[in-house]
């Protein structure tokens, strides 16, 4: 098996290019991390953020190819969390809403603890026409975290009030 983790070095330079990233102008970005790629073949984290960049610029469909290179190279750890969300939400974004929900639900599994994949899976149901499914997600989202006596007296009604509406879309 590779070795997966990445030189201090490597680490910079990423962090670095991250940093310098301008949303509304992404061209650099992208030509930072394709030079980055270059001179780092296959690398995991390095296929990970020219997919972001990509993403970001509005260029889902070549961010998709190198979200999938990112995950056959072995992305690992919070970074594969990341591209996970990230590649739902390109999938969303292609009208792909079914894949965008698969990618979700298999990340979920994953990391079950992960708040921002149930945020984006919320964002692919309302988007897939399954209002009521996000809604309840919403609703559960909050029961689960918002920790407070008013919403702990509750937290039952609002679980059960998710579920019905959950029901809605099936």
């Amino acid at each position: 098996m590779p070795n997966l983790e990445n030189s201090p070095e490597l680490e910079a330079a990423i962090a670095a290019g991250f940093d310098a990233r301008d949303r509304a102008n992404m061209g650099p970005t992208i030509e930072y991390f394709a030079a980055l790629l270059e001179a780092n073949p296959g690398n995991a984290a390095v296929l990970y953020e020219l997919a972001g960049a990509y993403d970001t610029a509005g260029q889902e469909g070549t961010a998709e190819k190198y979200y999938l290179e990112a995950f056959d190279a072995g992305l690992s750890g919070d970074r594969h969390r990341r591209a996970l969300l990230q590649y739902g939400s390109t999938l969303r974004n292609l009208g792909r809403f079914e894949e965008s929900l698969t990618v979700f639900a298999d990340a979920r599994q994953q990391y079950p603890e992960s708040d921002s994949l149930r945020v984006f899976q919320i964002i692919s149901l309302h988007a897939a026409g399954r209002p009521n499914a996000a809604l309840a997600e919403a609703l559960s989202l909050i029961a689960d975290r918002v920790d407070s006596a008013e919403m702990k007296r509750y937290e039952a009604a609002v679980h059960g009030n998710a579920e019905y509406l959950a029901s809605l879309d099936e």
